[in-house]
């Protein structure tokens, strides 16, 4: 799949793409009452940008540069952009 592909609503995602971003890392609590990292990365493809959310550790698994492969991710709305989210059962890896 290419990000210029995606649309609200979307799961079960797989696509390939490079990190050309990635924000400092804030503390945020969630909806679960916990507290965790969050952060924003930004991943190209030849067909378009789209942010991706990163929690927890998914942070300190990438870096900018890397090609990533993502497995099962979906896509919502937020702030009135897409954005691509991998949930835990999903999967970002390096290639």
């Amino acid at each position: 799949m290419k990000i210029n592909e995606l649309r609200i609503g979307m799961s079960g995602i797989e696509l390939t793409a490079e990190v050309i971003e990635i924000s400092e890392p804030r503390k945020v609590r969630t909806k679960f009452g916990y507290q965790t990292r969050v952060a924003r990365a930004m991943i190209k493809d030849d067909s378009g940008e789209i942010p991706l959310t990163l929690w927890g550790n998914q942070i300190d698994e990438i870096n900018v540069g890397d090609k990533i492969k993502i497995t099962d991710g979906y896509v919502r709305e937020f702030r009135g952009e897409l954005q691509l989210n991998v949930p835990r059962k999903g999967k970002i890896e390096r290639v």
